[in-house]
């Protein structure tokens, strides 16, 4: 379902997201519908990179079409239904075990103080990992995301390298603005 919501907003950050990747890179995407469609797009164009995901769609989205440049590794655990994602010990143990150029991610929502959240404290975990693991992290970010709110903190928007917003109004983004993140619109 979540696929069907903003999806001019999702191609549109999934285009200027792959702008970013340069052959051979190793990239991250987590569980969110707006990652998917950056699989989706990276399938697209061919583009030779390693995409590393607990995502079951993107890992489906990849292995479905024949792109030799793409390689893929899935990250396993415990299936969160409701996400098709791979989330608990098992994911982060694997999560840590690599590291990443780029990794691109979405969320719940940002709370006005600058806190990226997710609904999931399991998904959260693995995205907290993925930022870590990751040279650059880009958090994609749709106008939706404003000022809602999950229940677990991921981390301080502080913490990614940039954000790729879409269709947010410049009032909505003077709070991010005003942490001194990377912004780009």
């Amino acid at each position: 379902q979540r696929v069907e919501v903003a999806t001019e907003a999702k191609a549109s950050l999934a285009e200027a997201a792959v702008e970013l990747l340069s052959p051979r890179e190793t990239v991250f995407l987590d569980s969110s519908s707006t990652a998917y469609f950056v699989a989706r797009k990276i399938v697209e164009l061919g583009l030779g990179v390693t995409v590393i995901t607990n995502s079951l769609p993107v890992m489906e989205a990849i292995a479905a079409r024949e792109t030799p440049n793409v390689k893929l590794v899935g990250i396993g655990g415990t299936l969160r239904p409701l996400t098709r994602s791979y989330v608990g010990p098992y994911a982060i143990h694997t999560v840590l075990g690599h590291f990443a150029d780029r990794m691109f991610l979405s969320v719940k929502g940002v709370t006005r103080d600058g806190v990226l959240t997710d609904a999931d404290e399991l998904e959260a975990e693995v995205k907290r990992a993925m930022i870590a693991q990751s040279e650059e992290s880009v958090l994609l970010l749709d106008d939706s995301k404003l000022g809602a709110r999950g229940q677990n903190a991921i981390a301080r928007v502080t913490e990614v390298s940039s954000v790729l917003a879409h269709g947010a109004p410049a009032s909505a983004l003077e709070p991010l603005r005003a942490t001194g993140v990377n912004l780009r619109v």
